[in-house]
């Protein structure tokens, strides 16, 4: 089974639904010639030609506006937007227009349409990057949000993605891009949604997260194991359905629960799993569902990154202080 890393694997499963379905389309600003910005499309124009992997121009309302287009047409477009900030210039044809499209036309067309957008700190890039707002689009019925945080579960949830009739909105963690391998199958699979991930279990804390804040719970797990204190960390892989069963049971499990993420605290999805937590299993709870989350600040400069996110010595903190309640 090859190694990839999170961005090979995206890149792969473009290539085979490419390969598979004449009706995929790939369309984004310098996805063609130069492979996009982290080059996730590197060398798939090439292969299939500057009619399915279209160069677009620098407007992202127009990006997802010719991609519903050709979602009614009959065509299956995955459209980049080179970085989930960016995707205010187009909120009103991802929201009011592309998710509302089966309601509107009561059932009877769909719009099969991807979009794909880069996210998230830890890169040092400019404003408007690295802006965590997935919250803002599960507010945003119809359209289902999707978050990978590994290599095999990227290429999974992708071509899950690509095959679902309505559209998806997939969330790729850039930091995680490149940090590290994963046996990842050569051919396809799918992974459905609205499942979670289980990443390790524990019996005294649940850490909950998605996206690259999973990858910081693992490493607080490992820190809190040291001292004692064993961290169950769940990936909820998927806002869009969310996996209300597995929450339940992964929360009910230790009841103790600590929520991170890298969006503001005020409003993020996390109080959202709190809220659901505190619904659906309040009675099992030793204590205050937790949330470690960026400050209600703007995205700071570069230099100032490491103290805007969630950070492993405050998901541990926030753990321990849930085990003494």
């Amino acid at each position: 089974m090859p190694q990839m890393t999170l961005v090979e694997a995206v890149r792969d499963a473009l290539r085979l639904e490419l390969r598979r379905d004449p009706r995929v389309m790939l369309l984004g600003l310098d996805i063609g010639r130069l492979g996009g910005v982290f080059r996730a499309t590197d060398g798939l124009q090439a292969e299939f030609g500057a009619e399915r992997v279209v160069d677009m121009p620098l407007a992202e309302a127009a990006i997802v506006g010719a991609s519903i287009g050709l979602a009614v047409a009959g065509f299956v477009p995955v459209a980049e937007i080179q970085f989930l900030g960016f995707t205010h210039q187009a909120f009103h044809q991802i929201g009011p227009q592309v998710g509302r499209w089966r309601q509107r036309s009561r059932g009877r067309f769909s719009a099969p349409l991807v979009i794909r957008a880069p996210f998230g700190g830890g890169i040092r890039s400019p404003e408007f990057h690295s802006d965590a707002i997935e919250a803002q689009f599960v507010q945003t019925p119809g359209i289902k949000v999707v978050m990978p945080a590994s290599p095999y579960d990227a290429k999974g949830l992708l071509l899950e993605a690509i095959r679902d009739p309505d559209p998806v909105l997939f969330c790729e963690p850039d930091r995680l891009y490149r940090l590290h391998r994963q046996e990842v199958p050569a051919g396809e699979y799918t992974i459905p949604f609205g499942q979670a991930r289980t990443v390790r279990e524990g019996d005294d804390v649940t850490l909950v997260a998605w996206s690259a804040a999973v990858e910081l719970c693992e490493r607080a797990a490992a820190q809190l194991d040291g001292e004692g204190i064993a961290a169950t960390v769940l990936d909820l892989r998927t806002l869009v359905p969310l996996d209300v069963e597995g929450l339940v049971r992964a929360a009910t499990r230790t009841g103790r629960v600590v929520v991170v993420h890298e969006a503001p605290l005020s409003a993020g999805f996390g109080a959202e799993v709190a809220a659901t937590i505190q619904e659906e299993a309040f009675f099992a709870l030793d204590g205050p569902v937790r949330r470690v989350a960026a400050w209600d600040a703007p995205y700071p400069s570069a230099a100032l990154e490491a103290s805007y996110l969630p950070t492993v010595a405050r998901v541990v903190a926030a753990a321990r202080a849930a085990v003494r309640s």
